[in-house]
């Protein structure tokens, strides 16, 4: 292995280890149901998922799911934290 690639490998290593440098602001999984699969997907801010229960309530199981497995890498939850940071008075 030549050193370009060693030096790629241990960056990607630095990167993965580093989540609050990584955002997602949009993308589509399908969830394996025991019924049926469910897409969900994540663009602008927005959820939306295929189920009948995000339909009636606009969150539901998967999109709950999502939300805990990227915490913190989202556009909109990284948009809420800065908007709630207190501004410092003079």
């Amino acid at each position: 292995m030549d050193s370009a690639m060693i030096s790629k490998i241990m960056k990607a290593k630095r990167y993965a280890a580093e989540r609050d440098r990584m955002r997602f602001e949009q993308f589509t999984v399908v969830f394996t149901g025991n019924h049926r699969d469910h897409t969900v997907r994540y663009e602008d801010g927005e959820w939306s998922c295929t189920c009948d229960f995000f339909s009636q309530r606009e969150v539901c199981s998967h999109t709950m799911a999502m939300e805990r497995v990227l915490e913190g890498m989202l556009a909109v939850a990284i948009e809420a934290e800065t908007e709630s940071e207190p501004v410092p008075v003079a």
